[in-house]
């Protein structure tokens, strides 16, 4: 188990040493132990995931028990199997590259040191998260990586829209945090236990067991807790109408961007689903909000990215649009294939976002793009680079996520789950969707002519070697890792072990009958592959009307005039959570501030308990006069009466 706990933990133990000792060590001591925990972890992983391959079973550990109430005991324990090994290795992987990336883009910066000992704190939350066999763990882990997330997103906190960025990350993760909590709360009042595998055992004993909601109709306890878990998978995965915070924190440096968009925080809920599949399969009403709401996301944030104009940004809305396909498949129960588009976006989402921030780096902290134009020839690792992960975003044939995406729109083809016939239209429309805002990016940054009034284009320079060197070795899996890994893990059933789906909610069982190889995936894609020829039309319609027609894109801005303003509104969610809901909560706060705090406690019970006391005192303070013989009249009074009541 050395192998497992270095692999957990190795991240931990630098992100320490840098945090307490980084006073006194040199920025490339500490860089240099960052990356050492990071390789560790990464060569740990991958050993772990061949013993695996080899003895193809699964391991449940637990390392020590972390407290004891009655006969029940909360552990802190690991559960290695497929699920967890492969994110892990994506995770390592995608997370080695940014620690090496952030040698360059943090140069200078006051807060390099603290910036590497929060990474590798972040990583180490996520593994947590991800190795976890019990749900009190794994909430750890969800809340560790949401902490780090404020921490990491707010990085530059003398910068304001940093700050309300990271209060946005983590005000509405606690909205999801908040159901997710009260899902853990029912499935453990239900089973008596968190541990996994335990209340996946107890599942069958509970399906006729229902939850009032205030006095309410009764609810299946299964659809309850899965709804809630959902919710905070929401949150996470910043999916409609909880994915407010996702664009806004771009805020924080590219790096962290990657980190985050590509394999750890907004991945959490998508794992947690796919963990959590024996209990999901028992409902069809969550699968099918699942469905509706991934489908829906992945059209309409893909929509926002076609009107944006930070380089950041349209990629950023690119997550929400992928993210949203992800949990369409889990909609779906094809979570093998929601995981197996999970890692292959994990590498090519990662590259989009450091190559991003290398163009940002070569113009001096421009993020713009229509300050760009023509870099291809200044930048041409960074627009190789680009490319490849623009190609693969796509789904152009051949690249890894040709193969993760068109699997998952045929799975939600094959499904006779309700919903589903929604959700391929809008999945296979936002294909169009996707390659419309990937294309544009591409060619408005890298193809025409440069446009920048602010900085000559014979002082851009492609970065140095730190920056470009992750960018190249995450090249290669968002070409090949696509392709290497749909057969073990989508037909083969690498995932067997981790992920229940019941017989009649296969729909990838007649894909998988189909299924005879990549060749022949492929050239069925050319034959009969609809998401295909939607990649194929926005690719040229891209070329029109971004690098051959400006009139064109003036004659449409026009046409499009109001749903271009909704766009730019952002649907009005930000609108409506800061004006209406915000407001609502501050202006009621207020309300009972004054009327039940400071009127009520204050005034009435604090003070009025004062003033009756004073007022009783004025009463009887006549009394006392000093005359004795008043005293000895008040005494006998006394006596009388006394006297009067005991006879009466």
């Amino acid at each position: 188990m050395t192998f497992l706990y270095t692999l957990i933990f190795a991240p931990l133990v630098s992100s320490f040493v840098i945090g307490i000792f980084g006073d006194v060590l040199s920025n490339r001591v500490c860089h240099g132990l960052a990356i050492l925990g990071l390789c560790l972890s990464f060569l740990c992983s991958i050993i772990l995931l061949n013993d695996y391959l080899l003895l193809n079973e699964a391991t449940e550990i637990v390392l020590f028990n972390w407290a004891s109430i009655g006969s029940f005991s909360f552990e802190i324990g690991f559960l290695v199997d497929s699920l967890s090994l492969a994110m892990s290795s994506m995770v390592t992987f995608v997370s080695l590259a940014v620690h090496i990336y952030t040698i360059g883009y943090m140069h200078g910066d006051d807060g390099y040191k603290r910036f590497f000992s929060y990474i590798s704190l972040f990583t180490f939350s996520m593994l947590m998260l991800v190795f976890s066999s019990n749900l009190l763990q794994l909430f750890f882990g969800w809340e560790a990586v949401g902490l780090l997330s404020y921490l990491l997103i707010g990085f530059w906190y003398k910068k304001p829209t940093a700050i309300h960025a990271n209060m946005k990350a983590f005000i509405v993760n606690r909205v999801g945090d908040f159901a997710f909590l009260i899902g853990i709360a029912t499935l453990f009042y239900f089973t008596k236990s968190l541990n996994l595998s335990e209340i996946f055992d107890l599942l069958p004993n509970n399906l006729n067991a229902t939850v009032s909601i205030f006095s309410g109709p009764d609810i299946s306890m299964v659809t309850f807790a899965s709804i809630c878990l959902f919710i905070g998978a929401m949150g996470k995965s910043a999916q409609m109408p909880l994915h407010v915070w996702l664009p806004d924190s771009m805020e924080g440096p590219t790096p962290i961007s990657a980190l985050i968009h590509a394999a750890t925080m907004v991945t959490a809920g998508i794992f947690m689903v796919a963990r959590m599949s024996p209990l999901f399969e028992l409902s069809e009403v969550a699968l099918s909000v699942i469905l509706i709401i991934g489908s829906s996301t992945a059209l309409f944030m893909g929509l926002m990215g076609l009107i944006q104009n930070d380089i950041k940004r349209v990629v950023a809305y690119s997550t929400l649009s992928q993210l949203g396909y992800m949990v369409a498949a889990l909609g779906v129960s094809a979570y093998s294939v929601g995981v197996f588009h999970l890692i292959t976006h994990g590498f090519f989402k990662a590259l989009l976002f450091l190559a991003a921030g290398s163009v940002i780096m070569a113009l001096h902290h421009e993020q713009d793009i229509r300050q760009m134009g023509g870099l291809r020839k200044v930048l041409p690792i960074t627009y190789i680079t680009f490319v490849i992960g623009t190609l693969s975003l796509i789904g152009f044939p051949g690249f890894s996520g040709f193969f993760s995406k068109d699997t998952l729109i045929e799975s939600v083809h094959l499904s006779q789950q309700f919903g589903a016939h929604y959700a391929y239209y809008a999945l296979l429309f936002g294909v169009l969707i996707t390659t419309l805002y990937s294309m544009r990016l591409l060619l408005v940054v890298f193809h025409g002519k440069y446009r920048s009034n602010y900085y000559p284009i014979d002082k851009v320079y492609e970065p140095p070697k730190v920056v470009t060197i992750p960018l190249i070795l995450l090249s290669i899996p968002s070409i090949f890792i696509g392709s290497w890994l749909i057969n073990p893990m989508v037909i083969q059933g690498f995932f067997s072990d981790a992920i229940n789906v019941l017989p009649a909610h296969n729909s990838l069982q007649e894909f998988i009958e189909a299924f005879h190889g990549n060749l022949a995936f492929l050239t069925h894609a050319f034959v009969a592959s609809p998401a295909l020829y939607m990649m194929f039309i926005g690719m040229a319609l891209s070329w029109f009307i971004w690098h051959q027609n400006n009139n064109l894109l003036v004659s449409l801005s026009l046409l499009f005039h109001w749903p271009i303003k909704i766009l730019e509104k952002k649907y009005f969610f930000d609108f409506a959570y800061e004006n209406i809901l915000s407001r609502s909560i501050v202006n009621a706060g207020h309300g009972f501030s004054r009327f039940i705090d400071i009127k009520f406690i204050d005034q009435f019970i604090v003070l009025g308990g004062s003033r009756l006391i004073m007022n009783l005192a004025t009463v009887v303070r006549r009394f006392h006069t000093g005359d004795l013989t008043h005293y000895t009249l008040i005494f006998f009074l006394m006596i009388t009466i006394m006297i009067g009541y005991w006879i009466t």
